[in-house]
């Protein structure tokens, strides 16, 4: 799916603006078509415990070394692995998957962005999103993984005497998913089982247990057998019960015959135990005087590492200084980068007006839309569900659901205003607190003080310098809304990520005591 940058907000009927649309339509379908993301057309399947390469290159061939790659499943911001910048980025990866991911970086400059996942769980089943973005536009593909455990070898016990015949039980463990349990006679025909348990575990494994009851002359050869469906292979083991054992001799021989059989085979497991006890003493003997003698090495080591102890404590103290500042210039690093991006994926300027029907009655729009400014007069204006009450607020008639765009707000440097948006359902009576759980993405300009509107607390912007005028970045896809200086281009302050999905976001201005205009896209 290709993201299209370009959006075209009027359309003129001369021939000079017909050669501009269809110049910038053929620029669009250009940038709009640089590779697409290919991955595997069937399901792959995977084997419990052990791992797995979900494949997945961009087409053409071409480097994404310095691409944005991001594996995820449902969530777009949780991911199961994130490559960027050059490197894994670990930060918000899931925590069923820490440790259990590795990125294909040989293929990467062939366009190769295969993810492998280690040790796998009935868990990882399901859909898995291979997401590439190159700062203009970004592509994806979807693959399916099954995962099925091949459970171990059925275990055949003889339980008891039962209904003139001898009782035995199949068990196995391991298998996934639920598999298929059948006892056959020596000529492979199906004999019907006495009971059938089958119940998952908390890893999400099966364990199967069934029973059957064999009778002299009838099925004395039995065989149990396990079949995987998805890996179609299976598993089985066999018994015979001799007719000695069966309820026609005397049981007393019988149990005799078990009892000598028992008490056998515990003498001989008595007498291997002994042995294995008198390797393991001699074992011990010279164990212990290697140990006095490394016990006397250690006591002079432990003397020397007293010193280096507090040479490293020292040396601690310097490097968590050092680490501080270290820390202090990444996050300015971060910051300029996340703009930089910013200024190269947003390309669509977007030709804003306002809403009078959202206007507060102390506001009075300009007659193009394009200038607000706050007055003292309250205006009589017809009552409206959607215009704010309270808060002199007022709305752009533009809505935005999906794609990147900008606009420009004139601000000066007198009065009290605010700019950013708001999501078309915003509360619109009584008090608001403006913030992103209120809806509201915004930077506002307040007794000379500059802040970015977030959550619990407001966040200060030290500006070196006063915007003239505001640059208003919202990307609907990646959940965005950046603010940079308009005139030098320098970022101002950017929110977190968030979910704009399930509704409109429209431009938001709040003005008192003051006039805001609207920059006309030129």
């Amino acid at each position: 799916m290709a993201s299209s940058l370009c959006q075209i907000s009027r359309v003129t009927t001369s021939h000079t603006g017909l050669l501009t649309f269809c110049i910038i339509l053929c620029i669009c379908k250009v940038e709009s078509a640089l590779f697409t993301v290919v991955g595997p057309d069937q399901p792959i399947t995977a084997i419990v415990g052990e791992e797995i390469v979900l494949p997945c290159h961009l087409s053409p061939s071409m480097s994404a070394k310095n691409m944005q790659v991001r594996w995820f499943r449902s969530e777009f911001t949780n991911y199961v692995h994130l490559y960027r910048d050059g490197r894994d980025q670990f930060g918000q990866q899931l925590p069923e998957y820490e440790r259990r991911t590795a990125f294909w970086k040989d293929g990467i400059t062939d366009g190769n962005v295969s993810l492998t996942i280690l040790n796998m769980r009935p868990s990882d089943e399901g859909q898995y999103k291979c997401l590439v973005e190159d700062g203009i536009t970004y592509e994806e593909a979807v693959i399916e993984l099954k995962v099925a455990g091949l459970g171990s070898n059925p275990i055949i016990s003889v339980e008891d005497y039962q209904n003139g015949g001898i009782l035995v039980m199949c068990q196995s463990a391991g298998w996934y998913p639920e598999p298929q349990v059948l006892w056959r006679n020596s000529q492979r025909h199906h004999i019907p089982s006495l009971s059938e348990i089958k119940s998952q575990k908390e890893n999400g494994l099966f364990e199967t247990k069934i029973s059957a009851v064999i009778k002299e002359q009838s099925n004395q050869n039995l065989s149990c057998c396990i079949r995987n469906s998805l890996l179609d292979r299976e598993k089985e083991s066999a018994i015979h019960i001799s007719a000695f054992f069966f309820p026609s001799v005397n049981p007393w021989m019988v149990a005799l015959s078990v009892i000598l059989v028992v008490l056998f085979s515990f003498l001989i497991l008595t007498i291997y135990l002994f042995r294995v006890k008198e390797k393991k003493n001699a074992e011990i003997e010279n164990k212990n005087a290697e140990i006095v003698k490394q016990k006397s090495e250690i006591e002079n080591k432990n003397a020397e590492i007293v010193k280096q102890k507090s040479e490293i404590e020292n040396k601690n103290a310097e490097i968590v200084k050092q680490k501080s500042e270290i820390e202090n210039k990444n996050v300015e690093i971060g910051d300029l980068q996340q703009e930089l991006e910013w200024r190269r994926a947003v390309a669509c300027r977007e030709d804003v007006t306002l809403d009078p029907d959202t206007a507060h009655p102390y506001l009075v729009l300009s007659e193009d839309g394009k200038s607000v400014r706050w007055t003292h007069t309250w205006q009589d204006l017809p009552g409206n569900p959607k215009r704010f009450d309270t808060q002199s607020c007022v709305l752009g008639r533009e809505g935005f659901t999906s794609g990147r765009h900008w606009w420009e707000v004139e601000v000066g440097e007198q009065g009290w205003w605010a700019v950013g948006v708001a999501r078309d359902s915003v509360k619109r009576k009584g008090e608001i607190s403006f913030s992103p759980e209120e809806g509201v993405w915004a930077m506002q300009r307040w007794g000379g003080h500059y802040d970015a509107l977030t959550a619990p607390d407001r966040t200060p912007l030290s500006l070196h310098w006063v915007p003239s005028r505001v640059r208003v970045c919202l990307d609907c896809t990646l959940g965005r809304v950046s603010f940079l200086d308009a005139d030098t281009e320098a970022p101002i302050f950017t929110f977190p990520p968030a979910s704009f999905a399930g509704g409109r976001i429209r431009p938001w201005l709040w003005v008192w005591d003051g006039e805001i205009n609207l920059r006309h896209c030129q």
